[in-house]
Formats: C-alpha cells, sequence, structure tokens
C-alpha cells in the first residue's frame, strides 16, 4: 500500500502486480458511494495481473479521511492529477480508469495527463430518471481509446443510451454496481467475468 499526498489530502494506492514482466498499469479510481473494495474493482485487481497488467486500486482522500460524501468534481480533478505521477512505471504506458464518479474524473483528465486510454466502468451518463442531463461529452470528449463497461438495466444510463460509436460492453441485467438478480441473466461470477475478459482482450488491443 502506498499513501501519495495531494492538495484534498493523503490518497492511498493498493498495487496489484502483475504476476511476470508487466507490459502496462491500469489505474482505478472508484465511485461517489463506495470503496475499491467494488465487485468490478477487485475483480479486474485478481484477474489482470496474469495477463500482464499491474492494477492499481486507488482510494481519493475524501474516502481515505473517513468521509461519506465526495467533494465537487473540481477537487476529485486535482486530487487525481495529483496522485498520478505515483501511478507511472517508467516506461510502462498506464490506462486510466474508474467506476462511475470515478469514472466521469478520468474522463475529464486522462488526456491531459498523458494516458494511453480510458476504461469507464458504470459511466454516470446521467441522473436516474433525467436523461436530459447528459454527461456524454465527457465520455466522447476523452480524445482517447475508451472503452464503456455498462450494466444492462443501469438507471444511470442503459448501453442503448449511449452515443454511437460508443465502445461499450453490456453486462446482462446488471445494475449499476454490476449485481444482478437471481432469478434470470447471469450468476455474479459470470457477470464478473465478462468485464475481467472484455478489459483484458480490450488492453491487449491497444496500439502501441
Amino acid at each position: 500500500m502506498q499513501t501519495v499526498p495531494t492538495p484534498a489530502g493523503d490518497a492511498r494506492v493498493t498495487w496489484h502486480r502483475a504476476a511476470r514482466k508487466d507490459r502496462l498499469v491500469l489505474a482505478l479510481s472508484h465511485g461517489a458511494g463506495g470503496g475499491i473494495e467494488a465487485r468490478d474493482l477487485q475483480a479486474l485487481a485478481g484477474a489482470l495481473p496474469d495477463r500482464g497488467v499491474s492494477v492499481a486500486l486507488v482510494e481519493q482522500p475524501w474516502r481515505v479521511a473517513g468521509k461519506k460524501l465526495a467533494p465537487a468534481p473540481k477537487a476529485l480533478d486535482a486530487a487525481w492529477t495529483a496522485l498520478w505521477p505515483a501511478l507511472e512505471k517508467p516506461g510502462l504506458p498506464v490506462v486510466a480508469g474508474g467506476r462511475s464518479a470515478g469514472a466521469r474524473v478520468v474522463c475529464r483528465t486522462a488526456c491531459g495527463l498523458g494516458a494511453r486510454a480510458v476504461l469507464a466502468l458504470s459511466f454516470p451518463l446521467h441522473p436516474p430518471g433525467r436523461p436530459e442531463n447528459s454527461r456524454a461529452g465527457e465520455l466522447t470528449g476523452t480524445g482517447l481509446p475508451t472503452l464503456v463497461v455498462q450494466g444492462g438495466r443501469d438507471p444511470f444510463g442503459r448501453p442503448e443510451e449511449f452515443p454511437a460509436g460508443t465502445e461499450i460492453v453490456e453486462v446482462p441485467y446488471a445494475d449499476h454496481g454490476f449485481a444482478v438478480p437471481k432469478k434470470i441473466g447471469p450468476t455474479e461470477n459470470e457477470a464478473l467475468g465478462i468485464i475481467t475478459d472484455a478489459v483484458a482482450d480490450w488492453l491487449d488491443g491497444l496500439p502501441g
């Protein structure tokens, strides 16, 4: 575990190193309603090191400080920008990733930080029930290869609501936290397998 000072307080990075020589780093930030214990973040941290990808799970300063509410987007972006150098290893590309509010942060900052690509897990395309308040511009404005992984029944934006041309993987019947109903759709393990397989294949296909 690595503590990284930022203008908003200390962030914390938990590293899951590649099982063999790593070829890139995937940095993952949590959302506004939870931490790095989120099922998708843990699944990726467990699966990707065997594929030559080191995963850095990042706890934002507000979460480390024990606060229940995330600060304004400007403060989130500033903290992520400040901790970014700790995620870079010499000669290795870094993919900026996050779930929910964390996905919005990486979409807004990745290009300026020199990230190789963007992974958006459960991107909150709009507030639930308010599709007119779209955040699609954050997603389409990354300027980088971007993959969205979205639950089929995510109230913050179902896959079919995303702009044409979005590279998106649907997790059938999953909600915003990638939980799936017990009676229909894939099991939780199968849903997490969809996520990890899709992300691993996408990372393998990134140029350069």
